[in-house]
């Protein structure tokens, strides 16, 4: 496998990015993954999981409430993403390895008592982890994510976005989060969404992405997501729904969690509005606020 890792002076002087980087190594020590790990490290974790085409600078404006109201806060960047390695053929990249890579992150750090934030790719990577390891998770924040199985379509939208995805020239990943938001992020901002991919061999993981969503039943993570949502059906800890209100993508998805999932039941979910599908950038103070107090309730109530 060739693995391409973005020089780190790609990353100077990212506008509220203060963080210190972490570093794992993963899959045998073949590959590099960064995370992010802010607050008081005996505190129980927020694992804030992002989708494409982002990292984890996508929770800078919510790590640092997460971490005021004393969590310990931990965003990782996927294989192929942000300041973790890239492997450069996209023939590297599967559903089931991204599951296989953060399921090696997520067990050499050990965590347990897991509140899971997760977004487009963070939820469909997230819930397979929580499926497979219901007991490392006390609770889980869906925001605009889902877990397809192919056995119903994904929607003109969705149809639209993949189609773009794999046509476009050269794949503009902070124009991509620039137009999944209803604030629209600055010209700082969305150089920081680029700043992973120096230029388009970088971006392998990026493109194969939208490809890998399963979109009819013989696909190949088709099965290992019925699977998973056997066991999501059964899932009685806390569940959160938060989407936002102008997610075209994800519009519904919400009602699905909120009737299979047991731990759905009588939770406070929410439609944020004036929140696109990065509702992080539109609203992350927002939701970080209603994450804190979920996790709060839920703990009473437990």
């Amino acid at each position: 496998m060739d693995i391409l890792r973005t020089p780190e002076a790609a990353f100077d002087g990212l506008k509220d990015y203060p963080f210190e980087p972490n570093y794992l190594q993963i899959a045998d020590g073949t590959l590099r993954l960064h995370y992010l790990d802010e607050g008081p490290k005996d505190a129980n974790p927020v694992l804030c999981m992002h989708g494409e085409p982002s990292w984890s600078y996508l929770y800078r404006h919510m790590i640092p409430i997460f971490a005021q109201a004393g969590h310990r806060v931990i965003a990782p960047d996927l294989i192929g993403f942000g300041k973790s390695d890239k492997p450069a053929q996209r023939s590297d990249y599967t559903y089931q390895r991204h599951v296989d890579w953060m399921t090696d992150w997520l067990t050499a750090l050990d965590l347990r008592h897991i509140t899971l934030v997760c977004q487009d790719w963070g939820g469909l990577i997230g819930l397979r982890l929580v499926a497979a390891m219901p007991e490392r998770f006390d609770r889980v924040v869906t925001a605009n994510t889902a877990l397809p199985t192919g056995d119903q379509p994904m929607g003109e939208a969705f149809e639209s976005w993949r189609a773009f995805s794999q046509e476009v020239p050269v794949f503009p990943a902070g124009k991509i989060v620039y137009g999944g938001t209803t604030k629209k992020i600055d010209e700082a901002e969305i150089a920081a969404y680029d700043a992973p991919f120096p230029d388009e061999s970088y971006k392998a993981g990026a493109r194969q992405f939208p490809t890998l969503v399963p979109s009819r039943p013989d696909d190949p993570a088709s099965q290992p997501n019925r699977e998973a949502w056997e066991v999501l059906r059964t899932f009685d800890k806390p569940w959160l729904t938060a989407f936002g209100a102008d997610d075209k993508v994800m519009a519904g998805v919400d009602k699905v969690f909120q009737k299979l999932i047991p731990g759905a039941a009588g939770q406070p979910h929410t439609i944020l509005p004036d929140a696109g599908h990065f509702l992080q950038e539109d609203v992350g103070p927002e939701l970080a606020a209603l994450v804190n107090q979920f996790i709060e309730a839920t703990r009473k109530a437990a």
